[in-house]
């Protein structure tokens, strides 16, 4: 008799959970499969650590190989599932497709960013769930600082020591309690140069820090958060964000480089295109965790609509706690389907209490309703988090008494970039690359303020839609993606944006593109790290007006040129050396000026005067009568980006 399938979707707080308890309950009597994105599983409780230097990023990453060794881990991003074929259809981290057939499926797949429709948030805000993320934050917030204390005027220098963080949950609280330590560790060896200090805001619409929790524990925080020196705007948000800065609902503008969206999470966009009951975004579930009519089908975490026995009418709220605890539940449920293991059990569970770790030794903590505050509430705190970690314990330890003792390292390792961590993304957890398999997209779109360098040192913004929009012909940064880097409609005729269903999970375009569309290119064609791009649309990278990539159909104009010729060996420009048609000389564009002049016929580097030696006249054909067929390639196509049907939900 063949073992049963057990398909798990998702490494987070519920999959990881799920994948150890049934890995226990089975022992070699099932076949588990771990669909996941990255290799490890991510204690995200502790990342407004890593964001402030405290921790490194491994320290609070669990391998799932070596913790789930009776697990086969799958990496890959869930595109559809096919419920009455019992298969599941994804893509793996180099673009190749894959099916997995299951006779039971665990769906635990978190949550993303939730978006709200304030102008200008998707384009200039950054996210808190993925460790991108939190790398992203800590080089921008260590760059603003450097900046600032080379600034030459003072309103220049406050608007990079000024950061705004959206949403006074569980992550904004720590996110702004650790920030404003870590910038003010920096200015103390490196003083601003008129004395200012780094001002750190957090917004939110609700009455108080915390409003989820216990209202002592709300006290606690924010009277942490102002003795420190952050700037606490209760019942305030964002009206309009720029790449200036931000525009508050009580009319004040907040000129600032730094915006940081923690307003809330909402479900992963995969279970939507289920078509089963939904609640909220929510897959609607049995206290069992499983699906209503689909008994092969449970779904736990932040994905489920998970009904609260001990407050009947209502759901689990969407945190840390209840994942881990779903997890353990939904396993022994699996487990008990397929009769290898005992009753199934129904999900309960009392608060136990939370911590909220506020930096240093504050922190705001009520374990089992017992309200603490202070180094007490800080003991507490971190040892609630070394029992709670399936890993790394000692690590993290180490790090915690390292940073007691030694200056933290203020440093940018440039490691991620910008464009890299989207906030309208539905994958977090992995930086988006240039020529990525599916998930081409537009240097210029969806950039933070002051987030790439070239925009942060000479004042520009990258973010589309705002003040500090790219114009055509500016030239991204070396090795991101340009303009043309972007998902093709079928039969349109050129570049088109994909809506936001259709970049989920980072699926790759279907179908082939019509006539005159531009194509996509494989991997292969995009090794070096030269992105995708369309027949004479992109810049390559630190090219002014744009030249494509060798061997790339088009005719934009060669290095270093504003225009003119297309690279060597391009189909459908000037000829190439030793190519039928003529020979033009070499850079020269068959009658184009020299080697990096910008205009004219000049001799080469003089401002006038007689042609350059073995150039044709102005207009006359290259050597063998033919005309070249060649054109410069057009500006950046202007993006449009589609709102997010799920951003009108939750509040900030």
């Amino acid at each position: 008799m063949s073992r049963p399938r057990i398909l798990i979707v998702g490494a987070g707080f519920a999959g990881f959970r799920t994948a150890r308890t049934l890995s226990r309950l089975t022992r070699g009597r099932a076949h588990i499969t771990l669909l996941n994105p990255t290799d490890y599983f991510l204690y995200l409780p502790l990342l407004p650590q890593v964001a402030a230097g405290i921790l490194e990023p491994r320290r609070v990453t669990v391998s799932l190989s070596d913790s789930l060794p009776d697990v086969r881990l799958v990496l890959g991003e869930a595109d559809r599932i096919d419920l009455d074929d019992r298969t599941l259809h994804y893509t793996g981290p180099e673009g190749e497709g894959g099916t997995l057939a299951y006779d039971r499926l665990v769906l635990a797949a978190g949550s993303v960013n939730k978006l709200l429709p304030i102008p200008g948030v998707a384009e200039h805000a950054h996210g808190f769930r993925g460790l991108p993320e939190a790398l992203y934050l800590r080089d921008h917030v260590t760059r603003q600082v450097e900046l600032a204390a080379s600034a030459d005027d003072a309103r220049t220098c406050a608007a990079r020591c000024t950061f705004v963080v959206v949403g006074a949950g569980y992550t904004g609280t720590e996110v702004a309690a650790h920030g404003q330590m870590f910038t003010d560790a920096q200015v103390r060896r490196h003083p601003l140069r008129r004395g200012m200090r780094p001002r750190w805001m957090l917004l939110d619409v609700a009455p108080r820090v915390l409003p989820e929790m216990d209202g002592k524990l709300s006290a606690t925080a924010d009277r942490v958060l102002r003795q420190r020196g952050v700037d606490v705007r209760m019942g305030t948000s964002v009206k309009e964000a720029t790449h200036d800065g931000v525009l508050l609902t009580d009319g004040e503008f907040v000129e600032s480089r730094t915006l940081v969206w923690c307003v809330g999470v909402r479900p992963d966009p995969l279970v939507e295109s289920l078509g089963l009951p939904m609640e909220k975004g929510r897959l609607l579930v049995d206290p069992h965790l499983r699906v209503p009519g689909r008994p092969e089908l449970f779904a736990c975490g932040d994905v489920a609509a998970v009904p609260d026995l001990e407050n009947p009418g209502s759901y689990t709220p969407m945190t840390a706690q209840h994942a881990w605890r779903h997890g353990k539940v939904a396993a022994q449920n699996v487990a008990a389907s397929l009769g290898l293991g005992g009753a199934r059990t129904p999900y309960r569970h009392r608060d136990l209490g939370f911590v909220v770790d506020l930096g240093g030794a504050k922190a705001a903590a009520n374990p089992l309703g017992v309200a603490l505050s202070g180094v007490p509430a800080g003991a507490v705190t971190r040892g609630y988090h070394l029992a709670a970690m399936p890993g790394n314990r000692v690590r993290v330890a180490a790090d915690w008494l390292l940073d007691a003792v030694l200056p933290r390292q203020a440093v940018q390792l440039g490691l991620v970039r910008s464009w890299s961590v989207p906030l309208d993304t539905s994958s977090p957890e992995v930086a988006r690359v240039p020529g990525g398999p599916g998930r081409q997209q537009d240097a210029r779109a969806r950039s933070g303020p002051g987030a790439a360098l070239a925009a942060d040192t000479d004042g520009r913004g990258t973010g589309a839609g705002g003040p500090g929009r790219a114009r055509p012909h500016d030239e991204p940064a070396k090795g991101q993606p340009g303009s043309g880097t972007r998902q093709i409609r079928p039969g349109s005729g050129a570049a088109q944006p994909r809506d936001e269903w259709e970049t989920a999970k980072g699926r790759p375009v279907t179908g082939r593109p019509g006539p005159g569309a531009a194509e996509v290119r494989s991997e292969a064609e995009t090794a070096k790290g030269r992105p995708a791009a369309a027949p004479g649309d992109e810049p390559a990278g630190d090219q002014a007006g744009g030249e494509p990539a060798r061997s790339q159909e088009g005719g934009g104009p060669a290095r270093n040129q504003p225009g003119g010729e297309s690279a060597r060996d391009q189909a459908g420009g000037e000829a190439a050396r030793d190519q039928a048609g003529g020979e033009p000389a070499r850079n020269q564009p068959g009658g184009e000026p020299a080697r990096n002049q910008p205009g004219g016929e000049p001799a080469r580097n003089q401002p006038g005067g007689e042609p350059a030696k073995n150039q044709p006249a102005p207009g006359a054909p290259p050597p063998g009568g033919r005309s070249s067929p060649g054109h410069p390639a057009p500006g950046p196509v202007k993006r449009t980006d589609v709102a997010d049907e799920d951003s009108a939900k939750g509040d900030s």
